[in-house]
């Protein structure tokens, strides 16, 4: 049996193997693909697992995929590498296409003269306005650049992620968001830091879960890098959802930056547990603000604007409130979520930033705010929209991904 077993052709071990797996396949109650169809259902996941790529590469064309096409993912690339990133022959984008961006040039370009700091410092476009001066904050901060990077996580992104992108806003003299992940080691390597609260409140929360206004205070003290505080209500991409840590991805590192338990499931619920209503809000930021120091601005993507004009008011009435807001797209951005909320929920960018904006605007308050805006605006001339529009910063997530290496495959959310 042994001989005959050892001196069987190739062949049939194919068969052999086939056959196991289609006996497999048949007998398994997880995939009813695989049930119905043994052996080339496998074919089917893999051709489904690689899609992404194929697509990209094989099937769609310069400027058809979504949220990046691959016009725009190789300007990135280029631009990140200090390399090329003109296009030859004139544009192949539909000029006369719905919302297509124009920039009205002058006649004469603008002349810098040779003593002008962009001469020396081709990088160093400071933001207009000083965060927390109209509400005089002890430690108001001038964001140094006016393209900053956006919330994202440690334990979302690898630490290289973190450490690479944290290098490179030191160099062109931008903040780095810590998303609501905490703060890691890898935000600690020399650029400025925006430190983000969501609704875990990771890294400041006590064993309960609840917000701890101690281990706040603290790690501002001990970390002079972080120059503002960001409370997020809303994101882009899953407004009014929260979300859940698994405790498989729970390393002892990532443990002891959020202070959440080893092996545990770590909820995120959908709204904060440190404050209730417009009201609460208010008194929320500027209990951090007072006790930090620290400017404390609020994060959301816009949808309704009754409470908005609510706040406006508050706002207007006793001098308190969020020394800057954060307004995310409805575009979506880094976290993952359900395609019902990806899709359809929260505004797009310019619809929502053109409605809050007019709510201050409406009450003359949009001097004393900073507003900062994200939502796919990376690529110089979205961001000129953004800035015409009354925005004084704008945060880049997706693109400063694609810049470090992200090839947009979209499957970052498995584990």
């Amino acid at each position: 049996m042994i001989d005959f077993i050892l001196n069987l052709a190739w062949y049939w071990w194919l068969v052999i193997i086939v056959v196991l797996v289609g006996i497999y396949d048949i007998f398994n109650k997880k995939h009813i693909i695989l049930r119905n169809f043994p052996v080339v259902g496998h074919f089917r996941y893999w051709l489904e697992s690689v899609g992404p790529e194929l697509r990209q590469y094989i099937v769609a064309n310069n400027r058809e995929e979504l949220p990046f096409n691959r016009i725009e993912r190789g300007w990135i690339y280029a631009s990140a590498k200090n390399e090329n990133n003109y296009e030859g022959f004139g544009t192949d984008r539909d000029i006369y296409a719905h919302q297509y961006i124009f920039i009205n040039n002058s006649m004469m370009p603008y002349k810098v003269e040779k003593d002008h700091i962009s001469h020396t410092e081709p990088t160093f476009l400071p933001c207009a306005k000083v965060i927390g001066a109209a509400k005089k904050r002890r430690r108001p901060f001038r964001p140094a650049s006016v393209i900053n990077i956006s919330a994202m996580s440690y334990g979302s992104l690898s630490a290289k992620a973190v450490d690479a992108m944290n290098n490179g806003a030191k160099q062109v003299h931008a903040y780095h968001n810590t998303g609501e992940g905490g703060l890691s080691p890898y935000h600690k390597r020399g650029a400025d830091v925006v430190f983000h609260i969501g609704t875990g409140y990771f890294g400041v929360r006590d064993k309960d879960g609840n917000f701890s206004m101690d281990m706040l205070k603290k790690l501002v003290k001990d970390n002079p890098q972080v120059r503002a505080i960001e409370l997020k209500l809303s994101q882009g991409a899953k407004p009014g959802k929260g979300g859940v840590l698994p405790g498989s991805k729970i390393t002892k590192e990532i443990s002891e930056i959020r202070n959440v338990p080893m092996g545990e499931d770590v909820l995120s619920p959908p709204t904060h547990s440190a404050f209730e209503g417009i009201q609460g809000l208010v008194d929320f930021v500027e209990e951090i603000a007072q006790e930090t120091g620290l400017p404390t601005g609020i994060k959301a993507a816009i949808g309704k604007l009754e409470q908005w004009e609510e706040l406006a008011d508050i706002m207007k009435a006793t001098g308190k409130g969020p020394d800057f807001i954060t307004v995310d797209g409805g575009e979506g951005g880094t976290g993952a979520a359900p395609p019902s909320f990806a899709d359809h929920v929260s505004l797009p960018w310019v619809y929502g930033f053109k409605d809050l904006y007019q709510v201050f605007q409406n009450r003359e308050m949009t001097e004393e705010l900073v507003f900062i805006a994200s939502g796919k605006l990376g690529f110089p001339a979205k961001a000129a929209m953004a800035f015409s529009m009354g925005a004084d910063v704008v945060n880049v997530a997706r693109e400063a991904m694609i810049s470090i290496g992200c090839i947009q495959a979209c499957a970052c959310i498995h584990p």
